[in-house]
């Protein structure tokens, strides 16, 4: 039924162990696995004011966020990359810039031909879940591709 399982990833704990279902999940269905990572962006020049004085970033000091996130972004890839062969599943890995999250993960899925994006939700309700918001929750909403959503077992009391 789905062939190729588009799978963000973004370090947690919760991401791996997504990353472990969605392997399991491929591998149970034959199907191959693209690892996204959405990297942060940072700006260099912010157009304002702090306190009435235009506010001015260091460039060195962008080159050196960005090329700390490209590390991050590596080291977060490899680690997913490294549970499919594991199980035994075709993978590839593509990351992004975008600034909107959720944008990037349709975006990705759409550009890698997927066919199911599998992904994470913290499943928090009520208040927090209203004024948090969700990136799972924007992609449900936005995305034209079905999405399979885990959600991490609540612990219950003995």
């Amino acid at each position: 039924m789905f062939r190729h399982l588009l799978v963000p990833t973004d370090g947690s704990d919760l991401s791996d162990g997504t990353i472990q279902r969605a392997v399991s999940f491929a591998s149970d269905a034959g199907a191959r696995i693209t690892f996204f990572h959405a990297k942060e962006s940072f700006l260099t020049h912010i157009d304002g004011a702090l306190y009435g004085e235009p506010m001015v970033l260091d460039p060195t000091m962008a080159d050196q966020f960005a090329r700390a996130e490209d590390d991050y972004t590596g080291s977060v890839l490899e680690r997913a990359r490294a549970l499919a062969v594991e199980g035994g599943v075709e993978c590839a890995t593509v990351s992004s810039d975008n600034p909107v999250i959720y944008e990037a993960i349709i975006e990705a899925a759409r550009e890698q031909g997927c066919d199911l994006i599998f992904m994470a939700s913290h499943g928090r309700r009520g208040l927090a879940g209203l004024l948090l918001g969700s990136e799972t929750q924007r992609v449900l909403t936005h995305s034209e591709l079905p999405v399979l959503v885990f959600r991490k077992p609540e612990s219950r009391p003995a």
